[in-house]
C-alpha cells in the first residue's frame, strides 16, 4: 500500500524526523490562505506518483497569489492513474545541500537494505550512473538490526563535514521507522541540509507490505488502494488474484509462483503475457469465472493452462477448466501443461473431452502459445 507525501511526513514527524511546516488543502483559496500564514512555499500535488516536478505538479510560490495560481493549475491534473485532489502547501526551506536516504526490501540480499547518496534530488539509479562512489549500500541482517556503528561505517569517506553524526542518527531512525511500520520502502529524496545546518525531509515516500496491513490498521486507513482496471475490479469481486497486462498470451495456472514462472517463460519465448491469474487448489470451483475473466480481454489470442500438483490434484483442477471450456466454447487456441499428482487422469480427461493433448513440458506449451498469438 502506498501513501501520499503528507501522510509519510506526518509519520516521519511523529518519529522525530524533521519535516517542513505545511498544510494539505483542496482548493486554490485554501492554498492562498496557507501561503499567507507560511510565507514563501512549495505547492505539491499529493498523489503516489514519482517525477511530479518533471510533470509540472510541484511549483514554488513567493506570494499567496502565486500559491493560489499554482494550486488552481495543479488541482485536477492527472498523474499516472491518479487525479490530483489535494496539494501540500509547504514552507520553503533554504537548502545548502541535498542528500538521498532510503530503506527498502532488497531481493538480492533477501532482507532490508539501507541506501545513502550524496546526490539527492535525483533518482537513485541516475545518481549511481552519474557517480557510483556517491551511493552507499548496507544490507542489514534482520536479527542484528542497523546500528549507529553500521551507519558510521557506511558513511565513512564521504565528505559530509560536521553533519556526519546527525546523518548517521537519521539513518538509524529511518531504519527503525521502516521496521516499526512494516514498510516495503521508506525514502527521503531530497534530505536537505539547511543553511542553518539542520536536516529536513523535503520529500517522503512510504509503502507498506500489504501482508502487514492488519498490524498497521490505523495507518492503512490513510493509504491509497492501487487503481484497478475494469477487469481487475471484476476479478477482485470474484475473489480472484488477477492483474491485467498488455500482452496477448492468456495464462491460467495454480499457485502464484507457477503463474509467475509461466509469465517469465512467455517472455523468454518472445511473447507477452496478458495477465497474472492464479486459481490455486480451488480451480474446480473458480475455473469458469477465471476463464471468463481472461477471455474478456480482447487482446488475448491464445491461452496457456499450466498445472503442477503436489497436495492439490491436477485431475480435479483439469476437470474444472475442461467443464468451463465446454460451457464457454472459446474460439482461441489453448495449450496445456499438466504435471504432478493426478497427472495421468488429468491428461486423459483433457484428451477425451477436448481432443487436446497436453504437452510433455511447460516450455513446449508456452512456445506453442506464443507462436499461435503472433
Amino acid at each position: 500500500m502506498n501513501f501520499e507525501e503528507h501522510v509519510a511526513k506526518a509519520e516521519f514527524a511523529a518519529a522525530g524526523i524533521p519535516v517542513p511546516e505545511g498544510r494539505v488543502v483542496t482548493t486554490p483559496a485554501e492554498a492562498e490562505a496557507a501561503a499567507r500564514a507560511l510565507g514563501p512555499v512549495a505547492v505539491k500535488a499529493q498523489v503516489p506518483a514519482g517525477k511530479r516536478g518533471k510533470a509540472g505538479a510541484i511549483a514554488l510560490a513567493d506570494t499567496p497569489a502565486e500559491a493560489e495560481a499554482a494550486a488552481r493549475r495543479i488541482l485536477g491534473m492527472t498523474l499516472g492513474a491518479h487525479k490530483v485532489e489535494r496539494v501540500l502547501v509547504e514552507k520553503r526551506i533554504a537548502i545548502a545541500r541535498e542528500l538521498y536516504v532510503a530503506v527498502l526490501n532488497d531481493p538480492a540480499s533477501q532482507g532490508p537494505l539501507v541506501l545513502f547518496s550524496t546526490l539527492g534530488g535525483m533518482d537513485i539509479e541516475e545518481a549511481a550512473a552519474r557517480d557510483p562512489k556517491s551511493v552507499r549500500r548496507h544490507p542489514v541482517g534482520i536479527l542484528a538490526g542497523f546500528t549507529a556503528k553500521d551507519a558510521e561505517k557506511m558513511l565513512s569517506g564521504l565528505d559530509l563535514g560536521p553533519h556526519a553524526q546527525a546523518i548517521s542518527k537519521l539513518l538509524v531512525a529511518l531504519y527503525d521507522f521502516w521496521r516499526a511500520h512494516d514498510a516495503e520502502l521508506v525514502e527521503i529524496n531530497p534530505l536537505a541540509v539547511t543553511a542553518s545546518g539542520e536536516l529536513v525531509a523535503l520529500d517522503g515516500k512510504l509503502a507498506l507490505d500489504d501482508g502487514a496491513l492488519a498490524r498497521q490498521e490505523s495507518l492503512a486507513k490513510r493509504g491509497l488502494a492501487e487503481p484497478l482496471t475494469g477487469l481487475e475490479a471484476r476479478g477482485r469481486a470474484a475473489g480472484l488474484r488477477f492483474i491485467e497486462l498488455d500482452g496477448n498470451v492468456g495464462i491460467l495456472a495454480n499457485g502464484a509462483g507457477l503463474t509467475m514462472t509461466t509469465m517469465d517463460a512467455v517472455r523468454h519465448h518472445g511473447g507477452r503475457p496478458a495477465n497474472f491469474l492464479e486459481i490455486g487448489g480451488e480451480a474446480y470451483t473458480q475455473s469458469k469465472p477465471a476463464l471468463e475473466l481472461v477471455l474478456a480481454n480482447p487482446n488475448v489470442r491464445s491461452l496457456v493452462v499450466n498445472f503442477c500438483g503436489a497436495f492439490a490434484r491436477t485431475d480435479v483442477m483439469a476437470e474444472g477448466v475442461v467443464a468451463a471450456w465446454e460451457a464457454l466454447r472459446p474460439k482461441i487456441p489453448v495449450f496445456f501443461s499438466i504435471h504432478g499428482t493426478g497427472e495421468e487422469e488429468a491428461v486423459r480427461l483433457v484428451k477425451d473431452r477436448l481432443g487436446i493433448t497436453p504437452f510433455d513440458s511447460m516450455d513446449d506449451a508456452v512456445a506453442s502459445a506464443v507462436e499461435a498469438a503472433r
